[in-house]
Order: C-alpha cells, then structure tokens, then sequence
C-alpha cells in the first residue's frame, strides 16, 4: 500500500512509528484513529494489519477511504480506547505486535466550531469526543462551585480555580452558560494574562474536556489493557500533550519497567518481574521544524517501551479525583 498523501500528519508521527517497528505479518492497534496518520504508516509496511479504535464517530467515517484503500488489513471501531483488549480480543487478535496511542483532543475537533473544544472559534459548549453523555455546558449549569473548583483545578491546574468557579455560578444565575465564547469571556474576567502568555481560558477549557470525557481515567484503562494485549516483543508508544497525561504514562511504565514485590520486611510477597522494558530513558520531544510546522506539537512527548515475558501486572486503582456520575448525579 503506498503512504501517499495523508490527510494529516500526527505529531511525533515518525518517531512513534519507528518506536512501533511495524513488520511484515504484525497486528498492530492506532487506539486513538482520529485522521489515521499512524495507520497510514503502519499499513505503508507490507503485510500489517490495523485495528484503529475512535469514540469520535466523525473520525471513524473519515476513515472509511483508507479502509477501502487497505485490501482488507484495516479495520475501524468506534469505541474507547480503554476497551482495546475486547475490541482486539473481538476482532480475532487477543494479542497484538503494537499499540500507539495520541492522547488528547485531535486538531480536528479543536478545529471544528460545532464541537465546542476551543475558545478560539465559537460554537456550542460541548467538549463531547464521543456522541453521548452530558455535554460541558450540562457540566457548567449544574456542577456545585466547590466541584466546579475542584475539577478546574485538579483537570486544568488552574491555581485561580475557586474565583473561575465562583464567576461561573455567579453568571449562570444571570443567563445560562452555552457558548465557548460565553464561558471564555466569564474566565477572563477573573483570569488576567500577561502578552505571550497562554489565554486566560486555556486550563478551564482543558480541565472541563478532560472531566467530561473521563479522559485520565480512559489513559489509566487503556495502558492497562495495553499490557494484556502486547505480546513479548511487542511495543507500546504514547504521545501526550500536557504534564498530567505524561505523569500518567511516566508513572505506568516506570511501575512495569522494574520488579517490584518482596522486601526483608515483608518476604512472603512475590516479586513481580517487570512486564516492560523501556525504551525511551526520556521522552522524545518534536523538533524544532516540527514545532514552527505546527505549534501545537510544542508540548507532545513520546514514550515507548517494549512488551517482557512477564505476566501483565495487576491493574491499579484509579486516582480519587471527580467523576462525572458524581458531580452530574449530585453525588
């Protein structure tokens, strides 16, 4: 099949492939499909095969070319990509050669008004990567102010969190909160900047995307499963946009690169043996032609690591942070 022509370019696109190794005769999983760079890469390798996963349905009907133009080796499921172990295990492949993974909004929903992901382009308060559940404006209108804070501060970082909650309760008791433009505009009131500095909107929009589609806790899920489906000697590459997801790729594959288990204090704990080997000491970061490309790549690292014999370790517990049946439920 030739790579000619893609639509859109992945960031870190080329590294992240050759983290993967496609080979002749290899399965291999692009769980974040979006405009299917890494697929169009990965099927560039004569004899692989594609399972490209997307809970945008817009992505996945985009896609539909590239299915017709792979003979066969690509298939598209909309889904989470946190379900990739019974996606793959449905699609007659429990284990895999590779997993690649874009973490984040994709810039074609940043760049889509309608989608409501930017503040830069007008639209409706959705935020929504998928086609269901509460929208960002449903979030706004009925959140309490101290889980309206805690969710801007723990998703945004956002350190003037409590005023960004206290303005917002405030002015949706004025008019509801509906437009990106409306919420941008009552974040800026109480969020100043500086020139060359990030709009004063920039961490509650991340903070209010990141809650409404679970998107850390869809990252936990996914690297797990991730670890079940890899066979030996198959690998595993992440490319991150901010310091959350990074720290929760970091942190997973730090835990799974080394053996844990028994110490002189408590020797009747088995050692676990490492499921992982690492292959990026540190992440890659885009270079600099890259960044003046697309400014947007200025923050992606990639991490990749490599599939041991070792059994998949247990899965951990998610992080106590908000979760929207909570917050929406009154909870």
């Amino acid at each position: 099949m030739s790579p000619a022509a893609p639509r859109h370019i992945p960031v870190l696109g080329r590294e992240a492939v050759e983290m993967l190794d496609p080979r002749d005769g290899g399965i291999y999983v692009d769980a974040t499909f979006g405009a299917g760079g890494y697929s169009r890469a990965i099927l560039a390798v004569a004899g692989t095969r594609v399972i490209g996963i997307d809970r945008d349905r817009t992505a996945i009907t985009g896609g539909f070319d590239l299915v017709e133009q792979s003979d066969g080796r690509l298939t598209l499921v909309e889904d989470r990509f946190s379900n990739l172990a019974e996606i793959c295990a449905a699609q007659g492949a429990p284990l895999v050669d590779g997993v690649v993974m874009d973490v984040g909004v994709s810039s074609m929903q940043l760049d889509q008004p309608e989608r409501g992901f930017s503040f830069r382009l007008g639209g409706p308060l959705d935020m929504r990567m998928g086609h269901d559940g509460p929208t960002a404006a449903d979030v706004v209108a009925k959140a309490s102010e101290a889980d309206l804070a805690r969710i801007i501060y723990v998703f945004g970082e956002e350190r003037h969190s409590r005023s960004v909650a206290r303005a917002i309760v405030a002015a949706r008791k004025e008019a509801p909160i509906t437009t990106t433009q409306a919420l941008a505009d009552i974040v800026g009131r109480v969020v100043r900047s500086k020139p060359n500095e990030i709009h004063p909107a920039t961490r509650t929009f991340q903070a209010l995307r990141i809650f409404v589609n679970a998107e850390l806790d869809e990252l936990h899920l996914a690297l797990s499963a991730a670890e079940r489906v890899l066979k030996p000697g198959g690998r595993l590459a992440v490319v991150s946009f901010h310091s959350l997801e990074d720290r929760i790729v970091k942190d997973f594959l730090n835990a799974r690169g080394k053996a844990v288990g028994g110490s002189r204090h408590l020797p009747e704990v088995a050692q676990v043996p490492p499921s992982f080997q690492i292959l990026t000491k540190r992440p890659v970061a885009p270079s600099e032609a890259e960044v003046s490309t697309n400014p947007r790549a200025r923050s992606a690292k990639l991490r990749a690591a490599e599939r041991t014999a070792a059994p998949a370790h247990p899965p951990g517990r998610l992080p106590a942070w908000p979760v929207l049946a909570d917050v929406m439920g009154g909870g």
